[in-house]
């Protein structure tokens, strides 16, 4: 594989999809070898082809467009082998909620009656035709007239994630 240097880092001239089908083709002596240049260290002897594949494969995009944060890895750190699809998708769906928690200076932005709403959030509520709302919904229903979920009228929500919203509360 070549490499070459910018800005300090090496960086590859294949793609990594090319890396990926590359290491397909790799037998388990192959693979192994692999993992000794990606991992400095020999891999586990008791790992199975097809577990050294996905393995060295997840660290090649990884290295390339980044690893989980350090919230995700918390969550799935803390994940018990018993914990059913319901608990786990609950726990994500609470780390994405915080994660969609809106800074002052950002501006949302949706069109209604096919006019361009524009929505500044301020640190202490939101900003709308010159006026300061304390929610999102209130917003919403300055603009529309009728009751809205705010965060699901500005497409911060999806409507199937109101009950997992509710289940939490």
């Amino acid at each position: 594989m070549q490499r070459k240097r910018r800005n300090g880092r090496a960086s590859t001239k294949t793609s990594v999809e090319h890396e990926i089908a590359h290491l397909r083709d790799l037998d388990l002596k192959g693979l192994r070898s692999r993992w000794q240049s990606m991992f400095k260290r020999p891999p586990p002897i008791h790992l199975p082809r097809q577990l050294l594949f996905a393995i060295a494969a997840y660290r090649i995009q990884a290295d390339r467009f980044g690893d989980l944060d350090h919230e995700t890895r918390k969550v799935l750190d803390r994940t018990d082998a018993k914990d059913t699809g319901t608990v786990m998708s609950a726990r994500l769906a609470s780390l994405d909620q915080k994660r969609t928690e809106l800074s002052p200076g950002t501006v949302l932005v949706r069109e209604w009656d096919r006019r361009s709403q524009r929505v500044m959030v301020m640190a202490d509520g939101f900003a709308w035709n010159g006026q300061t709302y304390d929610s999102l919904s209130k917003v919403a229903f300055a603009i529309t007239g009728t009751k809205w979920n705010g965060p699901r009228f500005f497409g911060l929500r999806d409507k199937g994630d109101q009950s997992t919203m509710e289940a939490r509360r």
